[in-house]
């Protein structure tokens, strides 16, 4: 619907701040909070499209995993034995600051995580991971198929990894206890049009009113290419389904499972409702974009997977179905780069599906960056220095 030229030029006040951050899911909140931290100056606002957590920091499983992704000895043959150990380190960083700094308000769960293997080649990588776990600090339980099953009463795995530092929470009220507790003016329902440096700082406009800050942080993922084009290369946006049951019963299940690669995942609430996700993998020609509309056939697959490894799901009824748009990198690997002919600011996007893992330390690393330079610990892992003009781009990259 098109808009007069009074209803576009009506808008409210002209807000001014210090340093404004776009993105109001976990990577801008957590920022803010460490800004808070680190800069208590200086004048901080979040400025969301939505609400707190609209994006994919509130439609996902709601999993604190350890390292880079779901499997340790992967993130070995990825990224070398030295940087995989770094991640392995940022990301339990992040899981004990989160349980030092927020703790209940984020409704955090010390449950531990489970990869359980899809395949004979998954089962090798997991049994090969432990050692690797151990020598690098992180306590790890290999369970063989049956005692597997027996854990999460599931059936037709061929073995799991269990790492004791793994967790749970609920992301909504995670990002909402981070936010809080930042002191940071937020501005929701602020959709961002336009971001450019001008001679009294940067100019922010919005859908609701024009901001202007000295400087400004953009954390919003996927939709980056969408304020800044040229930026596309490095984030392309991948969407990911889930659904939730009934209440069933008990809590039979009470550790996230990864399994098949990832590419599925299941946890079970504290009432008894089964979240489960992911069957990407049998439809990836069609799980991209900004569309977040649920699909007929990943939703059967996610059905059709819990009834084959959870028989206690076998006469499930779903109560709720969802997606989220996930921002995926070239190389698997957050992001974090200048804002274009914006001095002193930053982007941050490319989580690959794992931004609850990193954000509660990135948003540290990020903050860090911002007052003191590019000299914060942890900022070569996720340099956007680390590309050239001939590492392809993140689309270029998934294909």
């Amino acid at each position: 619907m098109s808009r007069s030229y009074w209803q576009k030029h009506e808008k409210g006040p002209e807000f001014r701040c210090d340093i404004a951050i776009i993105g109001g899911g976990i990577i801008g909140c957590s920022a803010a909070y460490w800004l808070s931290r680190v800069l208590p100056d200086r004048h901080v606002a979040i400025v969301e499209q939505g609400t707190l957590a609209s994006g994919a920091s509130g439609r996902n499983a709601g999993f604190l995993l350890q390292g880079a992704g779901s499997d340790y000895r992967k993130d070995c043959t990825l990224f070398g034995a030295e940087k995989a150990r770094r991640l392995l380190r940022f990301t339990r960083e992040n899981r004990d600051l989160l349980f030092e700094e927020i703790g209940l308000a984020g409704q955090l769960e010390s449950s531990g995580s489970l990869v359980a293997a899809g395949s004979e080649l998954e089962d090798r990588r997991l049994q090969e991971a432990v050692s690797l776990l151990r020598s690098d600090g992180t306590p790890a339980i290999y369970f063989p198929s049956e005692e597997t099953s027996r854990r999460i009463s599931g059936r037709g795995f061929f073995g799991s990894l269990y790492v004791p530092s793994g967790a749970m929470m609920n992301p909504v009220s995670l990002v909402s206890a981070i936010a809080k507790k930042s002191n940071a003016d937020i501005l929701e329902h602020h959709p961002v049009q336009l971001v450019e440096a001008r001679s009294d700082g940067v100019h922010i406009e919005t859908s609701a009113r024009i901001v202007r800050a000295e400087r400004v942080l953009v954390a919003v993922n996927a939709w980056l290419p969408t304020l800044f084009p040229t930026l596309g290369r490095y984030v392309r946006p991948v969407r990911a389904q889930m659904l939730a049951t009934e209440p069933m019963g008990d809590r039979w299940l009470d550790v996230p499972v990864y399994s098949h690669d990832g590419y599925y995942y299941v946890r079970q609430t504290r009432t008894g409702i089964v979240l489960a996700g992911g069957a990407r993998q049998l439809h990836e020609d069609v799980e991209v974009g900004y569309d977040i509309g649920p699909t007929a056939p990943v939703q059967a697959d996610i059905e059709i997977y819990l009834r084959q490894h959870f028989p206690r799901c076998a006469g499930m009824q779903v109560d709720l179905r969802w997606s989220g748009t996930m921002g995926f990198s070239p190389d698997a690997l957050p992001v974090v780069g200048p804002l274009p002919e914006i001095p002193g600011s930053l982007w941050a996007a490319g989580f690959t599906g794992h931004g609850m893992g990193y954000g509660f330390r990135f948003g540290k690393l990020l903050a860090d960056e911002m007052a003191y330079g590019r000299h914060a610990e942890g900022a070569d892992l996720f340099s956007v220095d680390r590309f050239d003009s001939s590492t392809p781009s993140a689309a270029a990259a998934a294909s």
